[in-house]
């Protein structure tokens, strides 16, 4: 059987492939597109999954869009005649047309040859499928936090078995996502996806505007509501360009600039008072997201916790969760945001829907594309690269060699992560020992925020040498705190708050980046590398002449592409 799982028309368009209730393929449609954040319907991603299984458009048999126009139109009928109406609001809400017609003609096949059923998914069900359905836990409290999708901002559900028992839900206009990504705007990050630099920017701040920004977004009741008069998404809408660089705009109003004063434009100076803020919007966040998560306990009264939506990605709550004691164990999608909706929705029509049992653990993340040895030599040799082709037992002491040496290395291997983290298939390393290499980093390369942080790569069996927290996370997606007599030796990985955000790595799931980060370890006695994602101002890169071009047009020293190692000649 076959499940094709869809984002489309929707920031972070997706596309995912079950077959037989386990994920064979999936991908952001930005990493083919090279348009950050893209929208539109996922024509590439598509292609990709059926081409990645074999498969052709007529071999589908379920199709599931993680969208569904007509959930809560009671709602948003009485918002529209009770309340001042955004503008767009109801607009394509009375029913949504056969997501086969929009298939057929991405693919340029007649939509009478696809045979498949059609399911529309509730946005927040596609997130809680992807969270409880991969994560190995038999029951667990399921909660899914972002900023909108069908009207909705927050739910709870129980999972158990293959079934989810929806509990509660926060409904338009209150928004812990849209809290936070009008904080983000306030502070001169304008772009779709810009919050995570806050949470960044917030460890060089003191919450001490916290009591005024209760006044913006306080609990109530378990949940939360949000002080509308500091935003205008209610009465406004929410601009959004998705050709080029996406962005959001405005979402805050007038009065969290009388509430905060002046707020910063972009690329202008960071000063103290911003900072302020952005310590007292992540502390303002966390005391909502852990009310909602002790609601999430006391519906279900679960040991287990399993989390999707794009406040999932906020990486310092994400790590405090365990050490609060509310949950024993906690899985985190690593697609959290809209793009694991399309491995969601076909799940829950696996599971919920056609009542299949669950028979997929989700324990890594590479689903997208991979290239041959062959294709990568055959590339190198028309773009009349100089290049060795070398076995792993020599290849990974000289990579580990040149890292120990000051080197920046692009790393590309295997299938592409699904997902917004590298987590060692495209992935750039450096050595976390020297304190320059942030700086390093950002002049030759990612020309980022020098607040930023980059994270750290180690063994699973080595995590607790380093880390206050011991449990593993594969994905990327916690944020824990380096221990104080280890923060010395890895200055480029430990934030200004002694935190990391680490990424925990398997023999078993990735062998070669386990080797290779085990290999630095017993040349340098630090099992620790610099992490961070295949780019420069781009989506990560997916194919070998992507990696190449990324690699000629910044100052990378070292380029591995599977087996092939180029090193960039030293400047005279």
């Amino acid at each position: 059987m076959l499940i094709l799982g869809i984002n489309a028309y929707h920031g972070d368009a997706s596309a995912a492939l079950l077959v037989d209730g386990q994920l064979v393929a999936a991908a952001e449609e930005e990493r083919f597109s090279r348009i950050k954040h893209c929208a539109g319907f996922p024509r590439l991603a598509v292609e990709y999954c059926l081409g990645a299984a074999g498969a052709r458009v007529e071999d589908i048999d379920h199709i599931a869009i993680s969208r569904d126009t007509r959930a809560h139109l009671g709602d948003k009928l009485l918002y529209a005649l009770t309340r001042r109406s955004p503008a767009g609001l109801l607009k394509g809400s009375l029913g949504a047309s056969d997501p086969k017609v929009h298939l057929g003609a991405a693919l340029g096949v007649d939509p009478k040859r696809i045979r498949a059923a059609s399911h529309s998914v509730e946005h927040h069900r596609a997130h809680l499928a992807s969270a409880f359905f991969p994560s190995g836990f038999d029951e667990a409290a399921v909660l899914s936090v972002d900023a909108f999708g069908d009207f909705v901002s927050t739910m709870w559900a129980r999972g158990r078995g293959n079934k989810l028992e929806i509990l509660r839900r926060v409904g338009f206009p209150h928004s812990l996502g849209l809290f936070y990504s009008g904080l983000t705007q306030y502070l001169g990050f304008p772009k779709f996806g810009d919050e995570y630099k806050v949470m960044g920017l917030a460890a060089y701040g003191q919450p001490d505007l916290l009591d005024k920004l209760r006044q913006v977004v306080r609990v109530k009741d378990g949940a939360f509501e949000l002080g509308l008069e500091y935003f205008q998404h209610h009465t406004k809408g929410i601009a959004m360009t998705w050709e080029g660089e996406p962005r959001y705009g405005p979402i805050h109003s007038e009065r969290l600039i009388d509430l905060l004063g002046p707020a910063r434009s972009p690329k202008s100076r960071m000063e103290d008072r911003f900072m302020a803020v952005a310590a007292s919007t992540q502390a303002a966040f966390e005391e909502v997201y852990f009310e909602l998560l002790a609601t999430a306990k006391h519906l279900t009264g679960s040991t287990r916790l399993a989390l999707a939506g794009g406040c999932a990605y906020n990486s310092v709550a994400a790590g405090k969760i365990r050490p609060k004691g509310l949950f024993d164990d906690v899985f985190i999608q690593p697609a959290a945001g809209d793009a694991g909706t399309s491995f969601g929705a076909a799940l829950y029509v696996h599971h919920h829907k056609l009542d299949n049992p669950r028979g997929f653990h989700q324990t890594h993340s590479y689903f997208g594309p991979a290239f041959s040895q062959e294709t990568i030599d055959e590339l190198l040799r028309k773009e009349q690269v100089a290049f060795e082709t070398l076995p792993d037992e020599d290849l990974i002491p000289r990579v580990a060699r040149a890292l120990s040496e000051g080197k920046v290395v692009g790393w590309f291997q295997g299938r592409m992560e699904y997902g917004p983290r590298a987590l060692g298939n495209r992935s750039i390393l450096c050595d976390p020992r020297r304190v320059d290499i942030k700086d390093v980093m950002n002049e030759r390369i990612k020309r980022r925020e020098l607040f930023r942080p980059f994270a750290p790569a180690l063994p699973l069996e080595r995590v607790g040498d380093y880390f206050e927290q011991t449990s593993p996370d594969p994905f990327m997606v916690k944020v824990y705190k380096i221990k104080p007599e280890r923060r010395a030796e890895i200055p480029a990985v430990t934030h200004v708050d002694g935190t990391g955000r680490l990424q925990t790595v398997t023999a078993q799931e990735n062998p070669r980046y386990h080797a290779l980060i085990s290999e630095f370890g017993r040349q340098t006695g630090t099992p620790v590398l610099l992490n961070t994602s295949f780019n420069a101002s781009e989506p990560i890169v997916c194919t070998p002449k992507e990696a190449l071009d990324c690699f000629l047009r910044t100052k990378m020293d070292v380029l591995v592409l599977e087996r092939a190692y180029l090193e960039r000649a030293p400047a005279l």
